[in-house]
């Protein structure tokens, strides 16, 4: 039967039915195409058509109603559609009367194979890739969940030298599965008015393209084809640059750490890195570009002009961890995911309730896989979780400390990460941004306190044993309280930091943790360098017991961190520098 079909199906539309070999299921130019999105957790099926008047159709079907029901839909639309062709000619009516009434064509399914689908079979079982519609004298190819773009984005700010990474949200597809062409705009120099001739192709057909200096003052376009690893591809779409390539700044801070990080580390090891980026919900604001930051160029500022720098930044460390801190929930989704996803790596993110920024952590797929997350916020998890049964007694002497604590939207980011090529190795990922105010050191004891044993539940009590790499913003140097605990694994209960902020806010208690902890990158003179501040405030801590260090990527030097007086500056996205180590397991 299948034959037949073939063969009236050419005499009709002078094409074959089925997609030719190496079509990637697209279906033939001659035969019109029915789309089906149907999705298992969704209740209703959607189906697209043309009809032969030209009139578009867009159904919503209950997944299991019977496909005769559907069939019987089809056919009245398709009559109304006709009915209203008929009337739209005058001559029609007069010469042919009765051909003007709408006539209800047969409507038919059949599977691949050439098999009449039955009508008692429910539309989730019957609309199958493959299948072919019948809809009087027209066949419709059916493409069951094709690959297709749901969003298709450029950055706003485009710099020569610096990557263009955009954001592809796709249904049925995988951005590593799409096809990418690049475009610029035709310089002037080039001649040719026609719209075909408006943009050139460049040799690039990767998902990220990083614009040559020649290209400044052209604009660029992209246009991506969807899908899904199957030799399936969907509708392509494009979508052009809001402006010019512009020049980029020339050397950054990060160029020269670069040459130590070109490639990825191998699969025994693992490179770390940790960095406050700088939120632009606090670089925008008016204090920080006269109070903070005054030195910095206003443009410097902008978010869109430090993406730029993230993002070439990050990628050229080939990390396999990546933990930030002061990340914007808008930065996260529509910027450094995307592009950081084109370099391998995929993002977990955890905001702050009271801000509009939180903390991210990265990791390369092809070294690991999520097993688990156990983020907190630390007031909450101090009020509600029983471990923290204790210490929270313990605050409660101590009001305006406690009220101080309960105050505060830290949080604790914890993954827990398994090695692709040697599963029985696991990792505890730790990320946070402790309390910030300089006569805070208490509360960040107190703070410390729920992290370390958040941490000792996750790595002790719900995987045993395993690893444990704390990174963060601890807003702590080497000679605080905060730093002392978590080196020493103890703390006593006079210490100097428990009165930061006062006799008045004396907080005196004793805390202690079962890890060895080191502090993979050492004790630099600075992590943080603005105008009124410079000091070691961030950390990579390791388990020692379990790793050890086989580099520090050196900082940049203090003639570059001071080029411009201090940080962020057009050379530098951030006031904080990123630490990066490489690790290996012992």
């Amino acid at each position: 039967m299948w034959r037949r079909l073939r063969s009236a199906l050419r005499s009709l539309r002078g094409s074959p039915a089925a997609p030719p070999p190496g079509s990637g299921g697209r279906p033939p130019a001659a035969m019109e195409r029915a789309v089906v999105r149907c999705v298992p957790s969704e209740p209703k099926l959607s189906l697209r058509f043309v009809l032969p008047d030209g009139s578009a159709r867009h159904m919503q079907r209950d997944q299991a109603e019977p496909l005769g029901r559907a069939l019987a839909r089809i056919a009245t639309n398709a009559a109304k559609g006709h009915g209203k062709a008929g009337k739209k000619s005058k001559k029609a009516r007069a010469e042919g009367g009765a051909e003007g009434e709408a006539a209800v064509p047969a409507v038919r399914l059949f599977s691949r194979d050439g098999a009449a689908v039955a009508e008692e079979v429910p539309n989730a079982a019957a609309w199958q890739d493959g299948a072919v519609l019948h809809i009087g004298d027209a066949r419709y190819l059916v493409e069951r969940n094709p690959p297709a773009l749901t969003e298709l984005r450029l950055p706003r700010s485009l710099l020569a030298g610096f990557p263009v990474c955009p954001k592809v949200s796709a249904e049925f597809a995988a951005p590593q599965h799409c096809l990418f062409r690049w475009f610029r705009e035709q310089s002037p120099a080039g001649g040719g008015d026609a719209a075909e001739e408006a943009w050139v192709e460049t040799a690039v057909a990767e998902r990220v393209f990083t614009p040559s200096n020649a290209l400044v003052g052209l604009r660029l376009k992209l246009r991506c084809t969807p899908g899904d690893g199957e030799q399936r591809y969907g509708p392509a779409r494009e979508v052009e640059s809001s402006g010019p390539v512009e020049a980029g700044p020339g050397a950054c801070t990060f160029d020269a750490r670069h040459l130590y990080t070109k490639k990825v580390c191998g699969h025994g090891s693992v490179r770390a890195v940790s960095y406050n980026i700088l939120a632009d919900t606090y670089a925008q604001t008016e204090f920080s570009r006269t109070v903070l930051y005054p030195y910095c160029a206003p443009y410097a500022l902008e978010i869109d002009y430090r993406q730029n720098l993230l993002k070439k930044e990050l990628a050229g460390y080939s990390a396999d961890l990546i933990c930030l801190q002061e990340v914007d929930k808008s930065v996260f989704v529509d910027s450094l995911a995307p592009a950081l996803d084109a370099f391998g790596l995929e993002g977990l993110f955890r905001i702050k309730e009271k801000q509009h920024e939180g903390l991210a952590t990265f990791y390369r797929r092809d070294k690991f896989s999520l097993l688990s997350q156990h983020d907190i916020t630390f007031s909450e998890a101090l009020l509600s979780e029983p471990l923290h049964k204790e210490l929270c007694e313990q605050l409660a002497k101590y009001p305006l400390v406690q009220e101080k604590v309960l105050q505060r939207s830290s949080v604790l980011q914890v993954s827990v990460l398994q090695s692709t090529t040697v599963p029985p190795r696991k990792l505890c990922v730790a990320n946070t941004h402790l309390y910030w105010h300089p006569k805070g050191g208490n509360i960040r004891l107190i703070q410390i306190a729920v992290a370390m044993s958040h941490i000792k539940h996750v790595a002790c009590d719900l995987y045993p044993n395993i690893p444990v790499i704390f990174c963060g913003d601890f807003n702590s140097t080497p000679s605080s309280g905060t730093y002392s605990f978590i080196s020493s694994g103890g703390i006593a209960e006079d210490h100097e930091d428990w009165v930061s902020n006062g006799e008045e806010e004396r907080c005196s208690m004793s805390l202690s943790h079962p890890f060895k902890l080191l502090s993979a990158c050492g004790e630099p003179a600075y992590t943080n360098y603005v105008g009124g501040f410079h000091g070691c405030l961030d950390y990579i801590f390791i388990d020692k017991n379990a790793l050890e260090v086989e580099q520090v990527i050196p900082l940049p030097s203090h003639e570059e961190i001071t080029t411009h007086q201090a940080l962020p500056s057009v050379s530098h996205p951030s006031d904080h520098i990123a630490l990066i180590c490489d690790l290996k397991w012992k």
